[in-house]
């Protein structure tokens, strides 16, 4: 079958390998698209901690069941919630197996979704609707992201909120936001090519290189501040504004990953009495919620760039430099 293979720092390949064999409790998957994930550009870049070479990548899919389960039949529309938990320790224990004492991922710790087949446990897989597109399928994961960091926060209808970045899971979370009811979604962004897509999709924009951040939000929010800040860059210069956009009492939550220590306000934390939130990928239910939302016409499409896998080396450098995409999702079947 053909795959998308990591070899090596800033090597991928598309070439043909083995199809998955199935063991108990699995159900083989004719894979539709598979999306480049954040995580997918750090092992390309040889960065990832755990993901070891050659690996076929992907954790963002859609597919149609193929074999190992007697309750869908074959040809259903699925796609996949890729967390791998070992169900003994504290978190798994408590129902909180998405953030597993030793977490792994299809497409990081084993064989994931660039492929034309993969294999998953069965109770990984979610049904998705006879009339869904196969390429929103495979957003479910990265919206589903976006779900959980919204539903951590204690948003409410008429909140006026900060979303900093404007890629895939910071678009996300503000589609999440505005279909809740927010009273304004700002975004924080300077790539011109993602500034002019949140406009489109209907967010009130500030350019941090056009504008000054903290007056112009203090000015849209009557000098009062955000009620939550949601931070999706992951930059130390954003973690710098946080504590000064948010409102006293208000909220922040850190959805990207920082990837090294980083200098942060704690004082003001103390001094305007601040709640800090993590997040951290997504439950099950999240996945059911996404593909609702998904079903409410929010325009999602207008970020997905479709790729043969063959492309597969442009399209990682491409995602790599992030200039004119903002998912790229690859194609390996109707």
């Amino acid at each position: 079958m053909k795959a998308i293979i990591y070899k090596s720092p800033n090597e991928v390949v598309c070439e043909q390998i083995d199809k998955p064999v199935l063991n108990d409790n699995e159900v083989l998957i004719k894979v539709s698209h598979a999306g480049i994930c954040g995580s997918d550009l750090n092992i390309y870049l040889g960065v990832h901690p755990r993901a070891k070479a050659p690996l076929v990548m992907g954790h963002e899919f859609s597919g149609y069941i193929v074999d190992g389960d007697d309750q869908l039949p074959t040809g259903t529309k699925v796609c996949v919630r890729p967390l791998i938990s070992c169900g003994q320790c504290s978190p798994c224990q408590s129902g909180n197996s998405h953030v597993c004492q030793t977490l792994k991922l299809y497409g990081i710790d084993t064989a994931g979704g660039m492929a034309e087949y993969v294999k998953v446990d069965r109770r990984k897989v979610h049904v998705l609707p006879d009339d869904m597109p196969m390429d929103l399928g495979a957003f479910v994961e990265p919206l589903a992201v976006g779900i959980h960091a919204v539903s951590r926060t204690p948003f409410k209808i008429g909140d006026s909120v900060v979303v900093f970045g404007a890629g895939t899971i910071g678009l996300c979370v503000a589609s999440v936001l505005q279909h809740a009811g927010a009273k304004q979604v700002i975004v924080i962004e300077t790539n011109d090519f993602r500034i002019n897509l949140a406009k489109e999709l209907g967010f009130t924009v500030i350019n941090p290189k056009q504008e000054d951040v903290l007056k112009t939000v203090l000015n849209l929010t009557h000098n009062v501040g955000a009620d939550i800040v949601y931070d999706c860059a992951a930059h130390p210069q954003v973690a710098l504004q946080l504590t000064d956009l948010v409102k006293v009492q208000g909220t922040i939550e850190i959805v990207g990953s920082y990837k090294k220590p980083t200098e942060f306000k704690l004082l003001d934390i103390e001094f305007k009495e601040l709640n800090i939130i993590g997040t951290r990928v997504y439950q099950a239910r999240d996945f059911d919620t996404a593909i609702a939302l998904i079903n409410k016409g929010f325009p999602y499409k207008k970020l997905l760039t479709i790729l043969p896998p063959e492309q597969a080396k442009a399209g990682f450098a491409n995602a790599l430099v992030g200039e004119n995409v903002i998912k790229t999702l690859f194609k390996f079947s109707d």
